[in-house]
């Protein structure tokens, strides 16, 4: 497979090795830094073990954003969407708002609901019990991605009440899967820098381990190229790998490219220009070769990379282009690159100009839908 590609021993060992067994920690922090031969190399081992894993599928869900609060009590240096409750443009949607977006994305055959938005100050348990039972029962069969580990933890604090508990009450009103959103990057010292009033590593671990014990699948998410340095991005990926081992509870794995133009950190300064697309690529491929089916589905991010460069990343070990969206004003507010709604038919195109097979899914990977474009 590599003897025309002119890379270099080390990097043709640790490919040959990993298409039969996981990448190694110290294997992984040498191929995100490769370049030139070895770098096309490494896109075309991940590429071939994506195949092998999941086929020729790229999946993706017909789905719609529902941020009911922009208002948050919790201050991201990356983050350009939170407001303060006095602001002339903070906002809390009313239950008639809520279910108006949700009624015009069922119309057009939305699957899930994102259910997203900043920590509130008196957000408790039951305020998000009331929000989850307000669109089960206009939508029973519309499944509800949301809330984030630290608004969980925040809520569960208010609530008096232990995690463990919390998820149970949750998953009783209607919560079906949560977004592994909040991990940024899972080290303390790059949190401490850019999120440092978000739950610690070990604590987002404790959140994630027990929505899976509960019965609750998430989604794991890294968002990258702010204040980490590259052995950061390893460290984080072996982390969820090591809760998939233990739990089984990940969908999905989702690297999000840090967006900075609009953010408080780079607008103070901090010249954080974001990854490189070949970040992107090595970031993708290195995933591949250490999930391999433990966590087999590899979502690109198309509202933060835009949809040609996503493309491109389907070539790079990714099999899952994410959601028609509709309405994602986090992404949004920080300068989405090719809006942040789409149709199916787009999709689909973009799936097929690379002789792939679109297919939608549900939340969970565990029901597919036929195409009909």
């Amino acid at each position: 497979m590599f003897d025309k590609l002119h890379i270099s021993l080390k990097t043709q060992k640790i490919l040959e090795k990993s298409l039969d067994e996981p990448l190694s920690k110290e294997d992984a922090n040498h191929l995100i830094n490769v370049n030139g031969s070895d770098l096309f190399a490494l896109i075309a081992t991940a590429d071939y073990l994506r195949k092998e894993i999941v086929g020729d599928d790229v999946t993706f869900i017909n789905n719609c954003n529902i941020n009911f609060t922009n208002v948050c009590t919790v201050k991201c240096g990356f983050c350009a969407f939170a407001r303060d409750m006095e602001d002339s443009d903070a906002y809390i949607l009313n239950d008639d708002e809520i279910l108006k977006k949700a009624s015009q994305a069922v119309e057009n055959g939305a699957r899930e609901f994102c259910l997203m938005g900043g920590v509130l100050p008196d957000a408790d348990i039951e305020y998000y019990e009331d929000l989850l039972k307000l669109l089960k029962n206009e939508f029973p069969n519309v499944l509800i991605h949301g809330f984030s580990p630290t608004m969980i933890y925040d809520a569960a604090l208010k609530s008096e009440m232990n995690i463990d508990d919390s998820f149970k009450a949750l998953k009783k009103a209607g919560l079906d899967t949560l977004p592994g959103t909040a991990a940024e990057i899972l080290t303390d010292r790059s949190r401490n820098l850019i999120c440092p009033s978000k739950v610690n590593v070990s604590k987002w671990i404790d959140i994630v381990k027990s929505a899976h014990n509960i019965g609750i699948p998430s989604s794991a998410t890294m968002m990258y190229g702010h204040v980490e340095n590259i052995q950061e991005r390893i460290e984080h990926l072996d982390i969820l790998r090591n809760i998939q081992l233990e739990t089984k509870g990940f969908t999905e794995f989702i690297p999000m490219t840090f967006m900075y133009e609009y953010s408080p950190i780079f607008n103070q300064g901090e010249k954080n220009l974001g990854a490189t697309g070949t970040e992107d690529l090595k970031l993708y491929a290195v995933s591949r070769l250490m999930f391999r089916d433990l966590i087999p589905n590899i979502q690109v991010s198309w509202v933060k990379m835009g949809f040609r460069f996503a493309q491109i990343s389907l070539t790079a070990g990714a099999n899952d282009l994410g959601g028609t969206l509709g309405g994602d004003e986090l992404s949004e507010a920080s300068g989405a690159p090719d809006g942040v709604d789409t149709s199916i038919e787009n999709l689909c195109n973009i799936v097929k100009n690379i002789d792939r097979r679109p297919i939608e899914r549900n939340s969970k990977y565990t029901e597919f839908y036929p195409i009909t474009y």
